[in-house]
């Protein structure tokens, strides 16, 4: 975890909620097989908060070994792109021509600050949304709130219904939210492809004096 992160984390693992979604977690990990691995749970806050200008808010990880890495719709370089990422990635090309990564890997987004973000940090292996409900979204919540308070001209991009009910806690007023259907298979031409999203968010952060994403 980034330094920068360090007194909000603080604040939060002392937390009721969170206490006892900590119980929680050992008790999956020591019992059952659990994505991503313990050393990537909070691989999106290696992203510098006084760096970040674009907040991607996914769902849960990817259920399937060896694709979870602790940032929302990316996986390792050696494993397939999961079909969200190349609805994603078809998005891009669509809106710039072309795109920059060749691997499933964000890694380069996150640097360039980029926080991939997932609303449920764990998942149980096969199981879909296994995590939900177990305090992971209280944490979420509490997340998206301080980056609302402590950080200028945000882009938040929220994708599927549990990304965009975080709206509300965004003012608008400051920061540029941008929402549509997931980028799934099943969901994707229902109003994620031509949204734009990926340009209306170069368009606000060259407004906004901040260097644009390569994506």
């Amino acid at each position: 975890m980034h330094e920068s992160w360090k007194p909000f984390l603080k604040a939060e693992f002392e937390k009721p909620y969170f206490k006892d979604l900590a119980k929680f977690l050992h008790a999956a990990y020591e019992t059952k097989k659990i994505f991503p691995t313990k050393a990537a749970v909070f691989k999106a806050f290696e992203t510098d908060l006084n760096n970040i200008k674009v907040v991607i808010l996914g769902q849960d990880p990817y259920h399937t070994p060896g694709a979870a890495m602790g940032l929302a719709f990316s996986v390792p370089k050696s494993e397939p792109i999961p079909p969200s990422l190349i609805n994603i990635y078809k998005e891009i090309d669509n809106e710039f021509g072309n795109h920059v990564n060749k691997t499933g890997d964000l890694t380069n987004w996150q640097q360039q600050g980029v926080l991939l973000l997932n609303n449920v940090l764990t998942v149980e292996a096969h199981k879909a949304g296994s995590h939900r409900g177990k305090g992971w979204e209280t944490f979420t919540t509490e997340t998206i709130k301080y980056l609302n308070e402590t950080r200028p001209h945000l882009v938040f991009i929220l994708w599927g219904r549990d990304a965009r009910a975080k709206k509300s806690l965004i003012d608008t007023s400051r920061h540029l939210v941008l929402e549509s259907p997931h980028p799934s298979p099943l969901s994707a031409h229902s109003g994620f492809f031509g949204n734009g999203h990926f340009k209306k968010t170069n368009d606000f952060l060259i407004k906004n004096n901040e260097e644009p994403i390569s994506w």
